[in-house]
């Protein structure tokens, strides 16, 4: 173990305190059934549920497991965060073509929800694959060395 590390790991928290930590985590609903659960600020910490009252439980063993190892082989655990909602108004202004703008309109009609709902659920669903595009791209867990 290189002294800077070995260092690191002597004046860390007990691995008690880690675990104590609440992270936020993200449930994706998959297409063809199931849950997925990731932990943004635990890189590679993501497990699936096939049942909603599955999720709890799976989130917290993915999450005490990931630190378990992470604490194990010396490497840092970083604090949770959360994401400063203040800031953020929930409303913001999109120019678009006047057909696009009569597509969604229609869409959202046909479907029987309001045009700033169906926007939404548009958003969301591709948000939604935009993660699960990028899951598994990280590791299991980060490397001791980001920079590396």
């Amino acid at each position: 173990m290189a002294a800077e590390n070995k260092m690191a790991v002597e004046n860390r928290k007990p691995l008690e305190e880690y675990l104590a930590l609440q992270y936020r985590f993200d449930v994706i609903a998959e297409p063809n059934g199931g849950w997925v659960i990731e932990f943004p600020d635990l890189p590679g910490c993501l497990t699936q549920a096939d049942d909603p009252a599955e999720i709890g439980p799976m989130a917290e063993d993915a999450r005490r497991s990931w630190i378990e190892a992470a604490y194990e082989l010396g490497r840092d655990i970083p604090l949770p965060t959360y994401p400063d909602l203040d800031e953020y108004s929930g409303r913001f202004v999109v120019r678009m073509p006047r057909a696009l703008h009569r597509s969604l309109a229609e869409q959202a009609e046909r479907n029987g929800v309001s045009l700033n709902s169906w926007l939404i659920h548009l958003l969301s669903e591709r948000g939604a694959e935009a993660r699960a595009a990028t899951r598994g791209k990280a590791g299991a867990l980060p490397r001791a060395n980001p920079a590396a």
